[in-house]
């Protein structure tokens, strides 16, 4: 029991400061958004883990599983990070990502704790990398009948 205890509590530690902001150099005065990418990478993040240790039959240690190795599950847990955080990221935000918050979500399913917070130094000694941004604005258009 305290062997499992621990487990989850360095998986929630490890979790809890995977992910930093990101910035979106376009919307500087909205900053409800940050939280909800931030909740998407710690959720994905949370899933690779724990698809991991599922391939690992909830062990800390490798157990030598015959059909996968321990680099062949890691690779393919970060591949799964790497390919669902944006996807989600764009469902839940409503709009297509900027590149700096792919890459942000990407250092972060790739170096689990810093990661993230590299990316987001690294694009902030470099905005010329940010492009501005998509302009993308949601059109509304109303779909009634003309008689």
């Amino acid at each position: 029991m305290k062997h499992r205890f621990a487990i989850v509590v360095a998986a929630v530690a490890a979790i809890a400061f995977t992910t930093p902001n990101a910035n979106a150099g376009w919307h500087h005065h909205h900053h409800h958004h940050i939280g909800k990418l931030a909740a998407v990478s710690i959720g994905v993040g949370a899933a690779s883990t724990a698809s991991y240790f599922a391939i690992n039959h909830w062990h800390w240690a490798w157990q030598g599983n015959a059909a996968i190795t321990q680099w062949g599950a890691i690779g393919a847990t970060t591949i799964g990070c790497l390919v669902v955080a944006p996807m989600l990221g764009t469902l839940v935000m409503d709009r297509p990502l900027t590149i700096r918050e792919v890459h942000v979500m990407a250092g972060s399913c790739v170096i689990p704790i810093i990661g993230g917070m590299l990316v987001n130094a690294a694009y902030d000694a470099h905005p010329e990398w940010d492009g501005g941004g998509p302009k993308w604005h949601k059109h509304h258009h109303n779909m009634k009948k003309k008689m």
